[in-house]
């Protein structure tokens, strides 16, 4: 297992600073793009903008998920020009990565001064009022992995970081979601695209089971997704602000499914009861309609996470 120190964070830090012109010395707003919203940073300043592929990167591994470009771009983002880092692809367990290595770039992100973090990914939604690329602002989580021992913070800790035991009660910043909700109805996103709710994280890759899903929104959760929330554990540990947003790019299959058993006796005329339950074999989650979705929705997106730059740059939360 690789052995991630206090030192490999600061050997990152310090390779990409002694590369970056004056005006990226210090980043104040950093931003993780989820499977196709890398086109975010297709609206900052082209003139000024610097890129590094994580190959590149000392300490960093490579993505290698389809909708994951794998750079870290630096730029000026919106009327303010926010000095902005924007990570284009993450990093997931499921790809084989350990949890600090999917959560390195933001302890890096941290070293280079940013105090605020926008946390974008694509998930399921769970309730049956949720509609195929509707926005969800996330004001709290639930996260399977870190309740079953593999949290982001297990190991030594660190700290210059934070302290052992943070508090993540909070994690998602009250005034940063009132923020985005603003940003979202000043752009023209109706109200009815756009709500707040618990974001479930699972590990993946495979998708939920109907009986998962059902277990999940039982629980508490709204949507469920592959990422995030070690990312926002992290963040907060080093005191790090957290706006999360989600867009929902397909609906989680919930129902029960076709009884077989109902079916065969039917057929046998030991019974004249009929099966109205839907089949479940023909509705399933794909990553390819999760990438059609974020392309359909990623221009709303965009204008959104500008506005909410500008709107955060002029209250200075």
């Amino acid at each position: 297992m690789t052995v991630i120190t206090e030192e490999t964070y600061k050997y990152s830090a310090e390779f990409l600073i002694s590369k970056l012109p004056q005006e990226f010395q210090q980043v104040d707003l950093g931003v993780i793009c989820g499977s196709g919203l890398g086109g975010l940073v297709d609206t900052i300043d082209q003139s000024t903008k610097v890129e590094f592929l994580y190959k590149d990167i000392p300490g960093f591994v490579a993505s290698t998920v389809v909708g994951h470009a794998g750079k870290l771009v630096f730029g000026h983002l919106g009327e303010f020009r926010t000095p902005t880092v924007f990570m284009v692809g993450r990093f997931h367990c499921y790809e084989g990565h350990t949890m600090l290595q999917c959560t390195l770039p933001v302890r890096v992100m941290a070293l280079m001064g940013i105090k605020s973090l926008i946390v974008t990914n694509a998930c399921g939604g769970l309730k049956s009022e949720h509609k195929v690329g509707d926005l969800m602002i996330i004001n709290d989580h639930l996260s399977l992995p870190g309740m079953v021992g593999n949290n982001a913070l297990i190991g030594a800790n660190i700290e210059f970081f934070g302290p052992r035991f943070p508090a993540v009660s909070d994690a998602y910043t009250y005034a940063l979601r009132k923020l985005a909700f603003k940003a979202a109805f000043e752009v023209g996103i109706s109200p009815n695209d756009i709500r707040e709710g618990v974001y479930a994280m699972v590990t993946g890759p495979s998708f939920e089971t109907r009986v998962e899903a059902r277990y999940l929104a039982t629980i508490g959760a709204d949507v469920v997704g592959m990422s995030t929330v070690p990312e926002v554990v992290v963040a907060r540990h080093a005191g790090i602000k957290v706006l999360g947003i989600s867009l929902i790019t397909n609906d989680v299959v919930r129902a029960r499914g076709k009884d077989a058993k109902l079916e065969v006796m039917r057929e046998l005329g030991l019974t004249d009861k009929i099966d109205t339950e839907e089949d479940t074999e023909k509705t399933f989650a794909n990553h390819a309609e999760v990438l059609e979705t974020s392309a359909m929705r990623s221009n709303d997106m965009q204008r959104m996470v500008i506005r909410y730059a500008d709107l955060l740059a002029a209250t200075l939360i």
